[in-house]
């Protein structure tokens, strides 16, 4: 069974290619007639050299610009070329009415990307390429130019893209490897700060065992001092009673 192309472009009839070469196949050797037994069949009429050249020619064009499909069923080779019978108006109306059809059953999203409406515009564009060549091969060159380079801006945007989600992940697996790194050196930081807060009340609990020690001793130290200087001034007055009596006595 033939399968059925869904496509906007126009093809012709799918043909059964034989993959036998020509020398394994018999060779039929047609029966010769007999003279005068039956009549002889009127010359064909002449055709024109130049018409038939034009439409050879814009055929090869036609099948250069948009080859033929080729598929394989069994043992068989089916080859399916597009259609070189041109484009009337009513063909560009139904073209367009199936391509909204089309967009419609297959749900193509209306903006953004979308690779089903760039499909089958990229058929209806070539479905315009083919009725175009046929009526003038030099436009349908030129309209292949410009397919092509649309083409190649959509792979070169393609690429762009491609490459800056790429960019984007690694630049998002970069932050969360440094985001990481950041928590463990904060979490780092907070446990040294921990033990430093630890030592600083340590330091300060000393301190003021120190500072509470020395007001002691000092305070000893005072009390001692005064004790002396009392001691120091009722020996001072009692020398100075001696000595008066012992003047008075003289």
């Amino acid at each position: 069974m033939i399968p059925a192309v869904d496509s906007l472009l126009k093809y012709e009839n799918p043909v059964l290619v034989s993959q036998k070469s020509l020398q394994d196949l018999p060779v039929k050797v047609s029966p010769q007639h007999p003279t005068g037994s039956s009549p002889v069949p009127p010359p064909p009429k002449p055709k024109c050299p130049i018409a038939d050249a034009n439409r050879e020619k814009t055929e090869e064009i036609l099948h250069a610009i948009l080859p033929p499909r080729e598929w394989t069923e069994g043992n068989k080779l089916w080859v399916q070329r597009v259609s070189s019978s041109p484009g009337t108006r009513m063909d560009v109306i139904k073209l367009q009415e199936q391509l909204d059809l089309k967009l419609q059953q297959r749900q193509a999203r209306e903006t953004g990307i979308c690779p089903v409406r760039r499909e089958l515009y990229s058929q209806c564009f070539d479905e315009l390429i083919r009725q175009e060549t046929i009526s003038c091969a030099e436009r349908g060159l030129l309209l292949l130019r410009v397919r092509d380079e649309i083409r190649m801006c959509m792979a070169a945007y393609q690429t762009l893209y491609e490459s800056s989600v790429a960019f984007g992940i690694r630049k998002v697996l970069q932050s969360e490897e440094g985001k990481n790194n950041m928590e463990k050196q904060i979490q780092h930081l907070e446990n040294e700060k921990r033990v430093l807060q630890l030592q600083v009340k340590e330091l300060q609990a000393e301190c003021e065992a120190i500072q509470l020690r020395e007001r002691e001793r000092r305070d000893v130290e005072e009390k001692k001092h005064m004790e002396e200087i009392e001691f120091l001034k009722r020996t001072n007055q009692q020398l100075k009673y001696q000595l008066a009596g012992i003047t008075q006595k003289k």
